[in-house]
């Protein structure tokens, strides 16, 4: 993916291929570690990256947070289209988008699925995306977070990034809620992810068979995401290598996974060379002649024509593959922004879109950290996607949006429909009108369907989303902020009415049956007036006619939110394709109205029930966190789980697991809900907790094969990991730990009161040595191999004595060692300076062990 000048945040973690002489990287666009009340917490459940090694490892056990960073919501159906009812008729529905992109932000060591601050960016265009892949930084497990330096130049991350990184599991849910498929990214490249090269993940075991695809798969499977975008940016692989590696595509592909692969690889040569273009030279890495089919798509490189796109889509159909699905040209979102000098209109339609970094709308905005600025951001991201950052007429400049040339999509069936506006995050979270919390939040995981058509209306009226009095509205509003009636937000329609306004919102496939209603819960807050709100709803056999059900009396001011019901039943066994509202009335001026919730119900009962198995699996009260578990239930059933501290809000997600911050209640009760696609809400499970009878805060200190547990309050029938401690104590000691490493939690139970635990890591006292057997030998030229091994940090080579020396990636120096993450691969490879010196690899890890290895000598290892 050759690009002009490199984002720091891509450059940090995954810098594309120069094809050209580059100015210095631009300002820092990384997503810096969160300070204050949203700073990490200290167990807080992040994900990492993957090295070929690490997954040859992986287990769902061995991922520290394994069980709390999956992705549990399938992916959804997505409704028919019907031209009728598209923004613009014309378009071809079959035109896909796949959207490479940041998360809520490229950050290192914070990709949380959910945290306690508001300015984090929120994905909100679904419905023009059709495959979502993370394009994302994160270093290895394992690597200690006190390396990271935010400060320095983005050369000076001396650490390990994956050549994988997985999606965020809470977009993952968010993308299959909205029936779009989440990927992960294989990148490899010279220098941005050191040694590890594409060699590694076409290892064969004894079979034949490809260990690495499989566990691809494995993990896929386990944390919920539907297939990877792979990147084979190394300046060349091996003709030899070239059919293997598309075995190795192909198992993927095979196994039910979606597979996309760039742009970059010749299919004869190897060379790293990019075709612009589905030619022969490319095409068979998505079908090839004599294997098969080898991957699904490929992400054209950026240099196309429209002659070149044409040619592509023709090259495609000669090959008996349809272009919309097989090819997709390739679009620098994040480097030529609103400035594109590829026009999409080349495409003419021809084949689907992919674009890389359209979080740019976020990650290169100025005080993106800021709350008070995030609506730039959203007006900034609806231009990308419509063209217009205000949702009205477009922008003045040549950009006019994907959705001039991807239709909108939907996956909102079935004979329920339930939204609150919610878009993921807020400043407060309010209950049916009444606040929760106070606390700022960001989970994507609770987001409802964005709105289809941001926005699509026929007057004059203005349409946002109201976060409430903290936040900081657009400029161009005046609008009283009320907030939420469920959630963090709100719509709001304001402004001078001159006129009916028609405001077009969700593309749907409801089923109406006699007893369907549609419910609308409305605040009008401007004086009342002549003015009257009705829901507007098109039906599939008949798209373009608008259906308008008035609402008696919504042109009175309320003090609060007020639910208006209105029966559906007279349109019985039809299917509602699209619902809106319309707010009817003219000559009056500064007019509001906020819709707090839309809900479609069919009569039936869909109230889940009760929630089972609710429990604690850790209160880390020295830290003030809780992780929480309960049993899962189908989502058919359950659309969303949130749990409350009493009344008080602490967060939602569609899993079995929930990790609770900031958490300082000493007594009370916890409570979970199951939530119905229509809104309905359970019974709750209660769990009381009490931790003012118990042992107060743990802590827990590892040294050598021990470690020392430790509690503030005198035991009184305590058990620590369920052995009886003695009464009065308030230490003991665990004997026959680990001594390599890893973590542990370990609980002090009362037995009156709650448990309370503790996470830590075990000592690290030892290293393995490196094996001898890495090091290829030819003449005088050693060639170092990097241990499989996952507790390693340098590898100090000497001869005779004295120490060689290593490059580095992104032409950053020599090293005295290879250094894990940034030596380059060429300089593996080392003449010595004599055929008969003495050949030492010394092995250091993270905690700053060591063994030495004779490779050449007459000792063949050393303590």
């Amino acid at each position: 993916m050759p690009r002009q000048r490199k984002r720091a945040a891509v450059a940090a973690a995954a810098a594309l291929v120069l094809l050209a002489a580059s100015p210095s990287p631009a300002g820092a666009t990384d997503t810096l570690p969160w300070t204050g009340a949203a700073a990490k917490g200290a167990n807080q459940p992040f994900q990492h990256g993957y090295t070929a090694a690490d997954l040859l490892r992986w287990t769902p056990q061995s991922d520290l947070f394994g069980d709390l960073t999956r992705s549990r919501v399938p992916l959804q159906p997505r409704v028919a289209p019907i031209a009728a009812t598209q923004a613009n008729p014309a378009l071809d529905p079959s035109v896909e988008n796949l959207t490479l992109a940041g998360d809520y932000g490229n950050a290192f060591f914070e990709s949380y699925q959910y945290n306690n601050e508001f300015s984090a960016y929120l994905f909100n265009f679904w419905q023009y995306t059709d495959y979502y892949a993370s394009w994302h930084g994160m270093p290895t497990q394992g690597v200690p977070e006190s390396m990271y330096d935010p400060n320095l130049d983005w050369r000076e991350k001396w650490f390990e990034f994956g050549m994988l990184n997985l999606p965020n599991a809470a977009y993952t849910n968010a993308a299959h809620k909205n029936g779009v498929k989440s990927l992960g990214t294989i990148f490899l490249s010279e220098n941005d992810r050191g040694t590890q090269t594409y060699t590694e993940l076409l290892k064969q075991d004894a079979n034949g068979d490809y260990p690495v695809a499989r566990k691809l798969i494995e993990l896929a499977k386990w944390y919920g995401f539907d297939g990877y975008f792979i990147n084979q940016e190394e300046p060349s692989v091996a003709p030899a290598d070239i059919p293997r590696y598309k075995r190795f595509l192909k198992i993927i592909k095979d196994a039910g996974l979606y597979v996309q692969f760039y742009d970059s690889v010749h299919n004869t040569t190897g060379a790293r060379v990019y075709q612009n273009e589905f030619t022969a030279s490319n095409s068979p890495f998505v079908r090839d002649p004599q294997i098969g089919d080898v991957s699904d798509s490929m992400f054209l490189n950026y240099w196309w024509s429209r002659s070149k796109l044409a040619a592509s889509a023709t090259h495609a159909k000669s090959l008996g593959l349809d272009p919309h699905k097989a090819v997709f040209a390739g679009l620098e979102a994040g480097m030529y922004q609103f400035n594109q000098p590829y026009n999409l209109d080349d495409n003419a339609g021809a084949n689907s879109i992919a674009t890389l970094g359209a979080d740019f709308v976020h990650a290169d905005m100025a005080g993106k950290e800021d709350d008070a600025n995030q609506w730039k951001a959203y007006d900034r991201e609806r231009r990308w996607w419509t063209g217009s950052s205000t949702g009205g007429a477009q922008d003045a400049g040549t950009w006019k949006g994907i959705k001039s040339y991807v239709a909108e999509r939907s996956s909102i069936s079935g004979p329920v429909f339930d939204t609150t506006f919610n878009t993921g995050h807020g400043l407060e979270y309010v209950e049916r009108g009444a606040l929760s919390s106070t606390r700022e939040w960001s989970n994507i995981n609770v987001q409802d369907h964005p709105v289809t058509w941001q926005w699509n209306h026929t007057g004059s009226l203005g349409v946002d989303y109201d976060y409430g009095t903290r936040s900081t509205k657009p400029d161009r509003f005046t609008y009283q902020q009320i907030g939420a009636y469920q959630g963090g937000s709100s719509l709001v329609l304001s402004g001078n009415l001159t006129g009916d306004d028609y405001l077009k919102l969700y593309r749907t496939d409801l089923d109406v049956t006699a007893k369907s209603k549609l419910d609308v819960v409305y605040r009008k807050v401007s004086a009342t007036d002549s003015s009257q709100l009705k829901a507007a709803v098109t039906f599939a056999d008949a798209p373009t006619t608008v259906v308008q059900l008035p609402i008696t009396g919504s042109g009175v001011q309320t003090s609060g939110w007020t639910t208006a019901s209105l029966d559906l039943g007279a349109y019985k066994n039809r299917k509602i394709a699209t619902i809106g509202l319309v707010v009817a009335g003219s000559g009056i001026s500064g007019y509001q109205l906020n819709v707090g919730r839309i809900t479609v119900s069919d009569g039936a009962d869909h109230t889940p029930g009760k929630p089972s198995g609710f429990h604690l699996d850790a209160a880390l009260t020295g830290t003030d966190e809780l992780e929480l578990g309960w049993n899962l239930a189908p989502y058919q059933d359950v659309a969303e789980y949130a749990v409350y501290d009493g009344t008080e809000y602490l967060g939602g997600i569609y899993d079995d697991v929930l990790y609770v911050k900031r958490f300082t209640a000493a007594k009370g009760t916890l409570r979970l809900i199951a939530i119905g696609h229509d809104g309905s809400v359970s019974a709750p499970a209660e769990l009381p907790y009490d931790f003012t009878t118990g042992p107060g805060d743990v802590t827990a200190t590892a040294s050598g094969s021990k470690v020392t547990v430790k509690w503030q309050n005198p035991a009184r029938n305590f058990t620590v990991q369920g052995k009886p401690v003695p009464d009065g104590s308030t230490s003991t000691v665990l004997t026959g730990q680990p001594v390599k490493g890893g973590h542990f939690k370990v609980t002090v139970a009362p037995a009156a009161g709650t448990p309370v635990s503790y996470r830590g890591e075990h000592a690290d006292t030892v290293i393995e040595p490196y094996p001898a057997s890495l090091v290829t030998i030819s003449g005088n030229r050693f060639t170092f191999h990097t241990p499989a091994t996952a507790d390693w940090y340098k590898l100090y080579v000497e001869e005779d004595g004295v120490a060689k020396t290593f490059a580095t990636t992104y032409s950053s120096g020599a090293k005295p060692y290879i250094i894990r993450g940034r030596t380059t691969s060429a300089a593996l490879t080392v003449t010595m300076a004599s055929a008969t010196s003495r050949v030492t690899v010394t092995i250091e890890d993270y905690a700053g062990n060591r063994a030495t290895t004779v490779v050449r000598g007459t000792v063949s290892n050393l303590p």
